[in-house]
């Protein structure tokens, strides 16, 4: 081969392998797109949903306990016959398709059919007051795009699951830095080189859309709220413990739930499903009875009102927002818990305020949300990081470690497995049951 041939062989060589990564590229870019427009039709249908519930209890308020469980059972019920595996928050789903060797398998849990789901039916969730949030949702239907738009044409398909999951958090937040962070820490909890720019150019493509649409803007809006220096830190361990335990009590029951739970109480759950779900449904009801409707829906509205220093709730709002998202989760249902819980840290960081009444309502705010947050899914990074970009607050980012990292290791006395890696496990076993004709856990 002449020196002449040679180059034109190099050259050509060259010129395919820039075709491929551009071509990848641009297939991360396009889903980034998709998936932005995705989080911001989901964000606007979940808040007309939860504007129409409250506009039905208006008439009145004890229609929902006829309401709450007819809708649970139905949700539950549309899951199971028609969306297989749109149940619960999504992201447990994401992790598993991530560990499947084939396509197929893969499909069966991030398919654009499971993503039309779990939207419809965690919106008809929200129309009758459930306490789940549509951030988790996001994250499957993220990964269903993105795995759509480039599973034919890309070779590496869990590289397009970890990007459109992560520009799923991103753009349901506005929060570009945690989505980054999440998909790192708990999606694939490593950092992938070959992967990283592709997966920041989707949550960039993401983030752009949502700039787009509703501008610059932080969740929760921005906050100065501070914590001096000095004896007013003692609420940071204090506030990490009590809500990083209820954030891992929260997981422990979530798990043991979706696990099974032993003897009579768990053959009925496993032969009544649907049943359970408005047993579920009629729980939520009470506690929004009794909470004075504040504790339905994503919980956003009341968690903004403690962050930005205005007292709610009574002492009752955290409790009562609680065990609506513990009755809201173990239904079944689709729906995420991400919002909820920093609704719920938000209230017991007001609980708190009534003790520590000299620490500034909004500052221990923030650091209820992030304990309760890294209690719950036991990502003390993520956690930290999302709340401060939610509230645009960096003068609190050394108690808001301090506080994750506490709120993380008690969480773990109680629920040594994270929650979503087991409930991952769940999923991938019963899947691995129903190929062996066993019986899968319910």
């Amino acid at each position: 081969m002449t020196l002449s041939h040679r180059y034109i062989h190099h050259a050509h060589s060259l010129s395919r392998i820039m075709l491929r990564r551009w071509r990848r590229r641009i297939f991360f870019l396009l889903g980034g797109l998709m998936v932005g427009g995705a989080a911001i039709a989901m964000a606007l249908l979940a808040d007309k949903a939860q504007e129409l519930w409250l506009h039905i209890l208006s008439y009145s308020r004890y229609i929902a306990l006829v309401l709450t469980p007819l809708g649970f059972g139905l949700a539950l019920f549309l899951a199971r016959r028609y969306f297989p595996n749109s149940q619960g928050s999504g992201i447990p789903q994401v992790i598993a398709a991530r560990e499947l060797p084939d396509v197929e398998s893969r499909l069966s849990l991030v398919s654009l059919w499971i993503a039309f789901g779990k939207i419809f039916v965690m919106m008809l969730g929200l129309l009758v007051g459930a306490s789940i949030g549509r951030e988790g949702p996001t994250v499957q239907v993220g990964a269903a795009l993105m795995f759509a738009v480039g599973r034919r044409a890309l070779n590496y398909q869990r590289g397009l699951l970890l990007a459109g999951a992560a520009a799923g958090i991103a753009a349901a937040f506005n929060t570009p830095l945690a989505g980054i962070v999440f998909g790192i820490e708990e999606l694939s909890r490593s950092f992938e080189s070959r992967t990283s720019g592709l997966v920041i150019g989707a949550v960039i493509a993401a983030g752009l859309t949502s700039l787009g649409v509703f501008g610059d803007y932080s969740y929760f809006g921005s906050t100065p709220a501070v914590l001096p220096l000095g004896g007013s830190w003692l609420v940071v361990p204090v506030c990490a413990v009590v809500a990083g335990f209820a954030g891992g009590l929260f997981s422990r029951i979530l798990i043991l739930f979706t696990a099974g739970l032993p003897g009579r109480v768990g053959g009925y759950i496993s032969r009544h499903p649907v049943a359970f779900a408005m047993l579920c449904g009629l729980g939520v009801a009470v506690c929004g009875i009794a909470s004075g409707d504040s504790v339905y829906g994503t919980g956003y509205a009341q968690a903004r009102e403690i962050v930005h220093g205005h007292a709610f709730g009574n002492g009752i709002f955290g409790p009562l927002k609680f065990l609506a998202s513990v009755f809201s989760s173990i239904s079944g249902i689709p729906g995420g818990i991400f919002a909820p819980s920093l609704a719920v840290g938000a209230g017991i960081a007001a609980d708190l305020h009534l003790i520590f009444q000299d620490v500034p309502l909004g500052a221990l705010a923030l650091l209820g949300m992030v304990s309760y947050l890294a209690g719950a899914v036991q990502t003390p990074i993520t956690s930290f990081v999302i709340v401060s970009e939610m509230t645009e607050n960096h003068a609190m980012i050394i108690p808001l470690m301090i506080a994750a990292l506490i709120a993380d290791a008690t969480s773990k006395l109680i629920c040594r497995g994270s929650l979503y890696h087991s409930l991952a496990a769940i999923t991938l076993h019963n899947m691995t049951a129903s190929r062996a004709g066993k019986p899968s856990v319910p």
